[in-house]
């Protein structure tokens, strides 16, 4: 399997996500190997989309002769698409989230009925991509906090797709935190493997792994004690 990661963190490898998004990966890798590439956004030149809906008229190409051609190609190229990123302001970080504006040139100014909502007929094939969500947060909580990004990523990708939020996450990026850190990757490991195995993951395994590491107060007490 072809696995396209789009990390959308500016600290790239050094992403707290980044620590569950490799978790994730590995478990997969278990199950069968993968061929996996991964693409840091803020590393890329990406124009902001215009908004003038040529790339729909045309055939797909955009007016911004940028490294989004390629990132596109890529894009096209996979089988799964892993949206890896932080949760900033409760969306995507802006250099990914120009990434997937500049993604229109795959859909055409036609729409079509599906359900009760209009979506845009796309102008190349891309039925097979399944998509992942791999997002962390500094809140001790999910509760009020992921639930935007949540929204648009089920409306941009309707269909074949796994969502994990993580609160907590900077302890990821902690040594001193591995006693609570390192079983809670071994847990997204085991989800790694039962997504490769059947392409989901268990409702009881998605609750233990989206769920805070340590007690809520103890978290932001910890945190609230390193910036005074």
């Amino acid at each position: 399997m072809k696995i396209l990661v789009l990390n959308g963190s500016p600290k790239k490898d050094n992403s707290d996500t980044m620590h569950i998004t490799r978790a994730f990966l590995e478990g997969m890798n278990e199950v069968a190997e993968n061929e996996i590439k991964t693409i840091n956004a803020i590393d890329k030149h990406i124009e902001y989309c215009s908004g003038c809906f040529a790339c729909m008229r045309n055939g797909g190409e955009c007016i911004h002769h940028d490294d989004m051609c390629g990132v596109l190609e890529e894009i096209l190229d996979s089988d799964l698409l892993i949206w890896s990123y932080p949760l900033y302001c409760y969306g995507m970080p802006a250099p990914l989230k120009a990434l997937l504006d500049r993604t229109l040139p795959l859909s055409s100014m036609a729409m079509q009925k599906v359900g009760d909502r209009y979506e845009h007929v796309g102008q190349r094939d891309f039925t097979r991509l399944r998509y992942v969500m791999i997002c962390g947060c500094g809140f001790p909580n999910s509760k009020h906090n992921f639930e935007p990004a949540v929204a648009q990523f089920k409306l941009c990708f309707p269909n074949d797709h796994t969502i994990i939020t993580v609160p907590e996450s900077p302890m990821f990026n902690a040594p001193e935190a591995s006693v609570v850190t390192a079983p809670r990757l071994e847990r997204i490991k085991e989800a790694g493997r039962q997504f490769a195995q059947s392409g989901v993951v268990s409702d009881d395994l998605m609750t233990e792994i989206t769920s805070p590491m340590i007690p809520e107060d103890q978290y932001a007490e910890i945190v609230n004690g390193t910036v005074n």
